[in-house]
């Protein structure tokens, strides 16, 4: 895997962790008051809906479940009898952590991984600056280096993984049918909420196989942590007695079976090489100085290359290359043209007469260094709603996923844009305006945040209609924060909040053609 580059932000900025949002209180301090998961519905059909990458829900075949009256599986339910005759305070507190539901643990696991590694490196002493390596990934600095473009494509891969996964283990389910340990011994203790919904293979095991798969790939250097975490979970259902272990060993290999899938994809997908060359580099601004514009370049001393420039030739979920070529807007305002100063005034205008709710809006939406990047805060945000539908473990891992993929394709779009016209920031064209947050390395047009944020408000519109005009509320809000912070033009804004809603729109086709419903 080759280099990639990075996110920059003042070092005073990592070292006080100003951090309103992302692995934050809003993130950690509730977790373990989530109510256990109830769906409104079991989904048992979900074994017929559309998979992202699979060609067919048993395109992965699973063996039959040993039946119920078998010295085999008795064995199984005196293990769950076993764990429940001596339950600890640790053993119940595990339960009740992982009965607030899987998609949704593992989505708070991701979004504390990307935190963990959303940290730009310090320069060598030469003023070079040291790239993260997959093959040593515990070596200074870490890999990843989990900026805001990579971090797009973790979520969006481990959801998809566990999207189709489910789809496979619902088709499993209701083609073997085999009764939770609690429906065939009455003695066996249910710690979680009953449902209908057959045991085989678990649904939580799936869940856990795919994201181990997607996250060693994505995470190297925390496999242990997250295969400690696979086996709580996985633990956690055998005490509650919401499965046998051959339900949680089927339904592991499975998970990590279809996530193989999605290994090989993104093994090719040409996110290894979006950090570019120095070769790259240079084109990028010598191209921009022949079309008689001004180009960005890094405001860091000394100057950071720019962040994955090549990020926008990554294949996306939702389209091919051409269509993500034609998401491309128009151009921003001409440097040294009247709308460029006046957009520039006002800039510096807002910036001169910041308000305390300016600056609230500025630092909620910030979602730097140490945070679980733009992309995990509409994860969160989306979580915050999901948890009051009641959805089944296969409709989160639904919603998630074309989520997930819209702010990816989101990133692609944005960032194909951003390096193709190589726009200054603001501040680059006039000096004193000083920002309310750290300077993005990578040039302005046009606005990450914004490009998420329609993306996501119009994909959640389309999941959660009711909340259609609170999720356009706050794509706005996240977008103007952007103005707010001295960091991006209005042109930046508007037209990324535009650029956003159309890759949004695909997401919300594909929603239509899975046949899941709404």
């Amino acid at each position: 895997m080759k280099k990639l580059l990075y996110y920059s932000l003042p070092l005073l900025l990592i070292a006080t962790a100003v951090v309103p949002f992302g692995c934050s209180k809003t993130e950690k301090g509730r977790t373990d008051e989530l109510p256990a998961l109830q769906p409104s519905k079991t989904d048992l059909d979900a074994g017929s809906w559309k998979p992202i990458l699979l060609t067919s829900a048993n395109e992965f075949s699973i063996s039959a479940p040993i039946a119920t009256n078998t010295p085999e599986y008795i064995a199984q339910m005196n293990e769950i009898k076993g764990w429940q005759a001596s339950l600890t305070d640790d053993e119940k507190n595990i339960v009740k952590y992982w009965s607030a539901g899987a998609v949704l643990r593992w989505n708070e696991i991701l979004r504390e991984l990307v935190a963990k590694h959303n940290l730009p490196p310090y320069q060598n002493e030469d003023g070079t600056y040291p790239a993260p390596s997959a093959n040593n990934p515990l070596a200074y600095p870490q890999f990843p280096f989990a900026n805001p473009p990579y971090a797009a494509r973790a979520y969006a891969y481990v959801s998809a993984a566990q999207y189709d996964a489910l789809v496979a283990a619902y088709y499993y389910k209701k083609l073997y049918n085999r009764p939770a340990p609690y429906k065939v011994d009455a003695s066996i203790k249910v710690l979680v909420p009953e449902t209908d919904l057959p045991s085989y293979p678990s649904e939580d095991a799936v869940v856990a196989g795919a994201a181990v798969e997607m996250m060693k790939l994505l995470f190297p250097g925390d496999q242990d942590y997250i295969q400690q975490k696979a086996e709580e979970h996985k633990r956690a259902r055998i005490i509650a007695g919401a499965n046998v272990r051959s339900d949680i060993e089927a339904g592991e290999a499975l998970g990590r079976a279809v996530a193989q899938k999605f290994v090989t994809r993104a093994r090719g997908d040409r996110a290894g090489s979006a950090g570019g060359t120095p070769t790259d580099w240079a084109k990028l601004e010598t191209d921009c100085i022949a079309r008689g514009e001004t180009p960005w370049y890094s405001l860091e001393t000394p100057k950071r290359p720019p962040m994955l420039p090549l990020f926008g030739k990554v294949k996306a979920f939702l389209f091919d290359s051409l269509t993500a070529v034609s998401l491309r807007p128009g151009p921003p305002p001409l440097t040294a043209s009247k709308k460029m100063q006046d957009e520039t005034d006002e800039i510096y205008s807002l910036i001169k007469n910041d308000t305390r709710e300016h600056y609230r809006i500025v630092h909620y939406w910030a979602d730097g260094a140490g945070t679980s990047t733009p992309s995990g805060h509409w994860d969160a945000i989306a979580a915050e709603d999901f948890i009051q539908k009641n959805y089944s473990e296969v409709r989160w891992a639904r919603n998630m996923a074309l989520l997930n993929m819209s702010l990816m394709d989101a990133a692609i779009v944005c960032w194909d844009t951003k390096f193709f016209y190589f726009n200054p920031r603001p501040c680059q064209l006039n000096p004193k305006i000083k920002t309310l947050t750290g300077v993005p390395n990578f040039p302005a047009y046009i606005s990450g945040h914004s490009t998420f944020s329609g993306a996501a408000a119009t994909i959640l519109s389309y999941i959660v209609p009711e909340r259609a005009g609170a999720y356009d509320d706050l794509a706005r809000e996240a977008s103007l924060s952007r103005m707010y912070a001295g960091i991006h033009y209005r042109a930046d804004c508007e037209v990324g909040l535009e650029t956003g809603k159309k890759v949004g729109d695909y997401a919300v086709q594909k929603g239509k053609a899975d046949g899941a419903g709404n």
